[in-house]
């Protein structure tokens, strides 16, 4: 049985007790997921308004432009919005040289669980992060 909020073509973002949304960017053309994060309401209305994503970061406690340092950012192309209005899933489009993790590589989901262990699906690193990350 559906509810009326489910049907609704208003949009009403449902943020957790922290004031967050959680985000999963993939990209537009190949819709590969490219990272899950999250969104306070400043990043979403910045990310709707600029057409450029941003997210807000947990550990740091601070919105971010995706890329900002790297120069990898990420045009929104289409936000799609669930059933429950309390998951975005953000398609974009890469601009840079194409990678959407801060390890260098296209995505942060690199790794596949295979048993107790991890093993690397996708080893390509498309920048060198010690040159860009420097401490």
């Amino acid at each position: 049985m559906s509810s009326g909020a489910e049907e609704s073509l208003e949009f009403a973002p449902v943020f957790d007790k922290d004031g967050l949304i959680p985000a999963i960017v993939c990209d537009a053309a190949s819709d590969r997921v490219l990272m899950f994060a999250h969104m306070n309401r400043e990043a979403l209305e910045l990310t709707q308004s600029s057409g450029v994503v941003h997210l807000w970061s947990r550990s740091r406690k601070a919105l971010w432009k995706k890329g900002e340092q790297s120069g990898e950012t990420l045009a929104v192309r289409e936000i799609l919005v669930d059933c429950d209005q309390d998951v975005l899933l953000v398609k974009a489009e890469h601009q840079g040289k194409g990678a959407a993790c801060h390890t260098g590589r296209k995505s942060c989901f690199y790794r596949k669980l295979e048993g107790k262990r991890l093993s690397i699906v996708d080893d390509v690193r498309l920048y060198n992060p010690a040159d860009i990350y420097r401490r």
